[in-house]
């Protein structure tokens, strides 16, 4: 990654998620902002499939969770 289309951020570790990410580093001869921009990235694009399955299913029935157990018990399955 060139310092020129980076960013500089101060990110404030637990002790022991820091020395995770450190010895990961180490063994898989990856930077720690390697490891981390690769962390944040999934997490996006988690949160980015998420909204686009909200998205697909806004049209579907909404029901309760009354409604799903009494259904559930009126068809054996509970």
């Amino acid at each position: 990654m060139s310092e020129e289309t980076s960013k500089r951020a101060t990110v404030y570790f637990q002790p022991e998620l820091h020395k995770a990410i450190r010895l990961k580093a180490a063994h898989t001869n990856r930077s720690v902002s390697d490891i981390v921009n690769d962390a944040v990235r999934l997490a996006l694009r988690e949160d980015h499939d998420d909204l686009r399955a909200f998205e697909d299913r806004v049209a579907e029935p909404v029901i309760s969770y009354e409604a799903l157990l009494k259904d559930l018990k009126a068809h054996g399955k509970l």
